[in-house]
């Protein structure tokens, strides 16, 4: 009787275990028109209630829908990072489901609808609640149009090949009681619930099908594929396949990586070398069949190898594969493979994924620097570029944004960080961090937990919690400061040494925590560069004292391998040697280079300018600004003026505040100076104190920004028998200035807005200025300007400081006029938008009352522009005057070369005036920094 009980109770445990670990499953007949870029497909979903919970609804994942709309969270995350191609692209480049049908299992009609936050999201109301561990089967019969591959990688290419990738309809993902609502904005992290796939896809004829399911051919067209336990896949349909197949014990693999002419012998010994190493490492990969293709490494590439020009080959050929098959390998292996919710958990798989790269470099390249083979030239032994090792541009990187306080905490949403951060820089502290812990536990005690964890994810939904428990089950150390200020807070970590006395027996020191961020720090203790001892010293939140053995040291560094992403690593040091123990050599180094911590840097750099007083000017260029932004600048450029024989140029010094937790989040105090020429026979000196503030949102991706600007601008102008200055009170002058800034841009719109308070002795003015531009969706431009200023005292006695109309006289030095004292020739005619911001040259130029005017333009084709401006101009003694303007902008490179050409205006048909071309306006800017902002903008 015992034993019949025993196999009942046997039985129903076993039962309820396979209910349990029941998924959701797809059976769909699909067959792809490559003429129109469409997908036909038949689907019987079976929906398993997974949860405890009683269902009344259902939410379907259709991310193909999210390309429908230039306004859908997609299209908005583009705008938001100036991807012009999404907006502008025609209606037939887009991708959008259609022909929905929803049908259960009793042949009823399922009612569905769609939100207009997220487009791409389903939901299904169905006709009888879902009782908890049920399942239901909908029917569902819908047509894909594909999107062009310009935007994301996925969908029809211009080659005629098809990458498919979160294109069918897929539950979501359900976790603690809540469907997992999440759009697609490009960041491949699809909320998918775990689901068994069974898919018949016709292929047309000339098409070869490459997929990471388990395939079988039915007939000459006909493939099935079939995938259990699977959150994603992924399906290629091209016309000439390079996909290169490894079959491995028990794993086949896919790719078409670019190789540089690798030979197939060797590249087959390093596909099994990675693909063992990251077993041994992480785990078994739990499916058959992994595809590792160029398209996946180009989405997610590995940031400086790419940015290389073909014929520049710093690396063997064998490590370039090594490395880009390494890293979208892991990628693809991790995606594929472990339960987490990817967007909110998404630190852990860039952890893991940079973890196993730095293991795998220090295994086997130990001695690869950052530049490969360049580092090998003597040229560049002096750069401190040239020295670092490869893995510790993964610091650099992360410094890169600590430095200029955009760094966001790595346990934040991925939706929410900004785009470099997301791609580079938090993917990068993710992988130091958890270096940073296993150096600090040791006894590969990380490397445990994360194979433990993964063979978890294989088993269940796990989550950050399960991994944090399997951590702390295998130390008896505290890491809870690993989880809540390393992961989930943006607290900088700043160590320096204090007080520190020698005896020759012992060393007793004081570390100062300069930041309040309490975490491990080691101590090395060095003896000409060779380590004599390490210790780990924790819970310092205050100043604390230690004494230890001196064994013989000479200097005793703080984080000397830089195992803590530690901010500051230029005060971690003190020399047990001599009266200065801090006295850091200096070391000038061409043109750029990363920051040294043993040394100070002066960086020099030949430079050219240019105006028409001064001529070509060479010059020199010295400055401390490396790569990672300092607490301290200055900028020093002597330049020759070969026109008049002298020395000219300018000098900064800036000290930057930078606030962690609060507005402004940055101050910058600075003071400058100009002496160039502003007439062939008179220079001009300007000196200039300033303080700036800026203020941000809390939502760093928010592109709204504000600014205050404070500044004295005192002014010595020499006198010149060339220039319209003549009046003495012009030949030295002070102002004071106050501007308030406050702009939001995205590709779709942009406004801007500028106050402007000055104040002297024998004048006192103040203006307003907006500005506004809108994209449309027939993809037409709008720009309008509104500008207003007034004088509130003028007892100047000509119109130098007046509002110009159509050129400001620019008294305050703050625009690159190339010949700024011209009133003819072509240097008369460079165009700066300031003030009144007229193209055409009027009778009134100038107002010393008041001044109110309006520029708009619209395009009617691509970089051809039609503007028009309009304003009233009021002087002293004389009625307001209305000023109008309009012709024809060539827009060719914004804020950088453009053309403006008259038509009509106040004085008549300009375009049929006999020497036209004096009319004709134009922007060239010379400064590269404006022309890099532009590739910039979207990144930060």
């Amino acid at each position: 009787m015992k034993a019949i009980l025993y196999f009942l109770f046997s039985l129903i445990c076993l039962c309820c275990t396979s209910q349990l670990w029941s998924q959701h499953l797809s059976k769909c007949i699909v067959e792809l028109h490559p003429d129109k870029n469409i997908l036909t497909v038949q689907q019987e979903l079976v929906y398993f209630n997974q949860s405890n919970d009683t269902l009344r609804k259902i939410i379907l994942n259709d991310w193909n829908n999210a390309y429908s709309e230039k306004f859908s969270p997609l299209g908005n995350r583009f705008s938001d990072e100036f991807v012009r191609n999404f907006h502008l692209a025609k209606e037939e480049e887009r991708g959008f489901t259609t022909d929905l049908t929803f049908i259960d299992q009793n042949k009823m009609f399922l009612d569905w609808s769609r939100t207009s936050d997220h487009p791409d999201l389903i939901e299904l109301v169905l006709r009888n609640p879902l009782l908890p561990r049920q399942q239901f089967s909908i029917f569902i019969t819908y047509k894909l149009k594909l999107p062009s591959d310009k935007f994301t990688g996925y969908g029809y290419g211009a080659n005629g090949n098809f990458m498919l990738k979160d294109w069918l309809l897929t539950p979501a993902r359900f976790d603690q009681n809540h469907f997992t609502q999440s759009s697609n904005v490009n960041l491949d992290d699809s909320s998918n619930a775990i689901s068994d796939y069974e898919i018949t896809f016709s292929v047309p004829k000339k098409y070869e099908l490459v997929t990471d399911l388990d395939s079988s051919v039915l007939d000459n067209s006909k493939v099935f594929l079939k995938g259990k336990n699977r959150s994603k896949f992924s399906i290629y349909l091209t016309k000439k396949t390079d996909f290169e197949t490894f079959i491995l014990p028990n794993l086949n693999v896919q790719t078409n990586i670019k190789d540089n002419k690798l030979n197939g012998f060797k590249k087959a010994l390093l596909v099994k070398q990675i693909t063992e190493y990251v077993a041994a490492q992480i785990g078994k990969y739990p499916h058959k069949t992994i595809v590792i293709s160029q398209s996946d490494y180009e989405r997610n590439p590995f940031y400086g190898l790419n940015q290389l020009p073909s014929f520049i080959s710093p690396f063997p050929d064998d490590f370039m594969f090594e490395i880009k098959f390494l890293k979208t390998y892991l990628n693809n292996f991790l995606q594929t493979s472990m339960s987490l919710d990817e967007r909110k958990d998404n630190w852990i798989y860039n952890g893991i994924q940079v973890y196993t790269m730095m293991k795998y470099i220090d295994e086997f390249y130990p001695n690869m620097k950052m530049l490969g083979n360049i580092s090998k030239l003597k040229i560049l032994k002096s750069f401190n570029l040239a020295n670092v090792d490869f893995n510790e541009q993964y610091s650099y990187f992360y410094m890169l944004m600590a430095r200029k306080n955009l760094d966001q905490p790595i346990g934040e949403s991925k939706d929410k960080l900004i785009k470099f951060n997301e791609q580079i820089a938090s993917k990068y502290r993710a992988g130091l961090s958890l270096k940073y812990l296993d150096y600090y536990l040791e006894s590969s005690i990380v490397s445990q937990s994360i194979q433990q964890f993964y063979r978890l994810n294989l088993e269940k939904k796990a989550t950050e919690a399960d991994f944090e428990s399997l951590l702390k089950r295998q130390t008896t150390k505290d890491i809870d400061w690993f989880f809540k200020t390393i992961i989930h807070s943006r607290d900088i970590v700043d160590y320096k040494f204090a007080d520190v006395t020698k005896t020759n027996d012992s060393i007793t020191f004081t570390i100062k925590n300069k930041t309040n961020t309490t975490v491990p720090i080691p101590v090395y203790g060095l003896n000409n560069n060779q380590i004599v001892f390490k210790k780990w010293y924790s819970n310092i939140s205050t100043d604390s004292t230690f004494t230890i053995a001196r064994n013989n040291v000479n200097k005793i560094v703080l984080n000397y391998k830089n195992e803590v992403p530690e901010f500051n690593l230029r005060n971690n040091w003190k020399s047990l040697k001599g009266f200065f123990p801090n006295n850091r050599p200096f070391k000038f180094v061409f043109m750029k280079d990363l920051e040294d911590p043993y040394y100070n840097q002066i960086l020099y750099v030949p430079t050219l300018s240019y105006t028409l007083y001064d001529g070509i000017s060479p010059g020199i260029r010295f400055h401390n600004k490396t790569i990672l932004d300092k607490p301290f600048n200055f900028d020093v450029n002597p330049l020759f003026s070969p026109k008049t024989q002298s020395l000219t140029g300018h000098f900064s010094l800036a000290v930057n505040q930078f606030n962690r937790e609060k507005n402004p989040f940055h101050v910058r105090y600075g003071v400058s100076g100009t002496y160039l020429h502003y007439a062939e026979d008179a220079a001009y000196f300007k000196f200039n104190p300033s303080v700036v503030f800026r203020i941000r949102p809390d939502d760093f991706r928010n592109n709204h920004k504000q600014a205050i600007q404070i500044r004295q601008v005192m002014v010595n102008l020499e006198p010149s028998e060339f220039s319209p200055i003549t009046s003495a009170d012009q030949e030295n002058y002070n102002v004071f200035n106050a501007k308030y800034f406050n702009t939001k841009t995205e590709l779709t719109e942009h406004l801007n807005f500028v106050a402007d308070l000055q104040l002297a002795d024998n004048f006192g003015k103040t203006s307003v200025e907006l500005e506004y531009r809108r994209l449309f969706n027939n993809n037409r431009t709008i720009n309008l300007r509104l500008f207003a200023g007034t004088f509130m005292y003028n007892s100047t006695n000509s119109d130098y400081f007046s509002f110009g109309l159509d050129r400001a006289s620019d008294y305050l030095f703050d625009y690159n006029y190339y010949g700024r004292s011209e009133q003819t020739g072509l240097f008369s005619q460079q165009f700066i938008l300031a003030e009144g911001a007229f193209k055409s040259k009027l009778d009134t130029p100038f107002a010393n009352q008041w001044m109110i005017t309006t520029n708009a333009g619209f395009n009617i084709w691509n970089w051809i522009e039609i503007y028009g401006d309009l304003g009233l101009v009021k002087n002293d003694f004389r009625g307001a005057k209305f000023m109008y303007d309009s012709g024809i902008r060539l827009n060719l490179v914004p804020d950088y070369f453009e053309l403006f050409f008259p038509v009509y205006s106040n004085n008549g048909w300009e375009i049929a005036e006999k020497n036209y071309q004096e009319n004709i306006r134009f922007i060239v800017t010379l400064n590269p920094k404006i022309l890099v902002g532009l590739f910039t903008r979207k990144w930060f």
